[in-house]
């Protein structure tokens, strides 16, 4: 039995023996008031989250689909995996230590009297501390504090879904499971923060309009994604044929349907705001299916599923920051333009370099940018954007865009390469000739076609 998985099995003990024996909150005065009473949940807001959360979701399994259906078919069962496990990997880091980070009590530091946070105290909702029916007065203030909690939950758990499309077929998995650990805490947690709790450096100092995680999911997941794909170098054979596009179909499907609950819940509320987020996001993702497929056929290419497929997906990145924030004409534009440019930047030379194996930064990176410039020329409400703000609104947008991109980039790439550092990423020439489902996995798509254990385990 090798050392890393002895390690893993003693972790997972760890925090479930502590989970037995963790003590019973003791509730100081401080943070009593930070809770309302039971008085101000309002049922209508409850159902609609309890219905968004298990929306979002289902979004993870059917990003599994999606990406499964486009690798070969010697890696489908490894690349589903590798989405679907961290439903098991990010819940648990979520509810020791992820929510505290994210919306725990705020770390940060003062600029001018005023009080700006980079991320949350550890220590604050430890194994969901203090986390219970009560609505918390500023950052769920109708809904059980719970609910606000596993709903988060959920977007913490797709993001390091999305980045495996960039390294698939190429990865070891126990390393894989290390590096979705420090990315959740080293780079989600803290970002997320300081967007979207109430005292966040990026969304009081810099105004960052994030509505449902164009920044914070997205952007951080392309990023991610091509500093993965950097540093794990080419696959040996890069070119295949996708195993089995209704599975694309499928995935897309079940990402379309989910994303009303990642856009629309992000309003917290059964509420006109997530009514309008629902219809944004449904045009939005229309009109980039269709500017893809008739773009990609102006260029000679013909019209593809796969290509409506990942257009649809372009088009709902790109509305996500801004889907309670404008209308829904403007929303065609959002998904038409980043369309485009989504597409041009797929066919670049720069991104024939990288061996980025489903597009992921093309995808979700350069959706999660244009996404974020044009909330920030559009943006409705008192200082929100260009159109509602000014020149002065706009570029305090441009520097937060500039200052995501380069921790999310920079973080991700010292944080692969000390993972590589513990266990190598990449698996071994023969098991990627292999195919990792059965080098990793021990697991076919091929029934009726044993392999001898021991080439396999020389292959691990």
């Amino acid at each position: 039995m090798k050392k890393r998985w002895v390690i893993s099995f003693g972790l997972i003990t760890v925090i479930a023996l502590a989970g037995l024996c963790w003590p019973a909150p003791t509730q100081t005065p401080q943070i009593a008031l930070q809770f309302g009473s039971t008085d101000a949940i309002v049922p209508a807001d409850v159902a609609w989250l309890l219905t968004a959360s298990s929306l979002v979701l289902l979004m993870t399994p059917g990003l599994s689909f999606f990406y499964g259906g486009m690798v070969g078919k010697k890696n489908v069962i490894s690349t589903m995996l590798q989405s679907f496990i961290c439903l098991g990997v990010v819940s648990l880091l979520w509810v020791v230590v992820g929510f505290s980070l994210s919306f725990g009590e705020p770390l940060g530091f003062e600029i001018d009297g005023q009080f700006y946070s980079l991320v949350g105290n550890p220590s604050t909702f430890a194994f969901l501390d203090h986390v219970g029916v009560l609505p918390h007065k500023t950052m769920a203030a109708t809904l059980p504090f719970m609910l606000f909690a596993l709903f988060q939950m959920k977007f913490a758990i797709i993001t390091p879904a999305i980045i495996t499309g960039s390294f698939a077929e190429r990865v070891r998995f126990i390393s894989f499971l290390l590096f979705i650990c420090l990315f959740t805490l080293l780079i989600y947690a803290p970002l997320c923060h300081s967007v979207w709790y109430p005292t966040g450096i990026l969304g009081t100092y810099f105004g960052v309009k994030d509505f449902a995680g164009g920044t914070v999911v997205h952007m951080s997941a392309g990023f991610a994604a091509l500093a993965g794909a950097m540093v794990l170098g080419k696959r040996k054979n890069s070119h295949h044929i996708p195993t089995n596009i209704p599975f694309v179909l499928l995935g897309t499907g079940m990402l379309w349907f989910g994303w009303f609950g990642f856009n629309a819940g992000s309003a917290l509320a059964a509420n006109a705001t997530a009514a309008m987020a629902f219809a944004t996001t449904t045009t939005a993702s229309a009109s980039a299916m269709l500017t893809w497929i008739f773009f990609e056929r102006l260029n000679g290419r013909k019209v593809s599923a796969l290509g409506a497929c990942i257009g649809a997906v372009v088009g709902l990145v790109a509305i996500t920051p801004a889907a309670g924030y404008v209308t829904v004409p403007q929303s065609l534009f959002f998904g038409f333009i980043t369309a485009i440019v989504s597409n041009k930047v797929l066919s670049s030379k720069a991104m024939q370099k990288v061996d980025d194996t489903l597009d992921v930064f093309a995808c979700h990176g350069v959706g999660g940018i244009m996404g974020m410039l044009l909330t920030a020329i559009f943006a409705q409400g008192e200082n929100a954007s260009l159109l509602h703000g000014g020149w002065n609104v706009f570029a305090h947008h441009m520097m937060a865009l500039v200052l995501v991109s380069v921790f999310t980039f920079f973080g991700s790439l010292l944080l692969f390469r000390i993972t590589d550092w513990i266990i190598p990423l990449r698996v071994s020439e023969a098991a990627e000739h292999q195919g990792l489902d059965l080098s990793q996995h021990d697991e076919s798509l091929e029934h009726g076609k044993p392999v001898p254990m021991g080439i396999i385990d020389l292959m691990r």
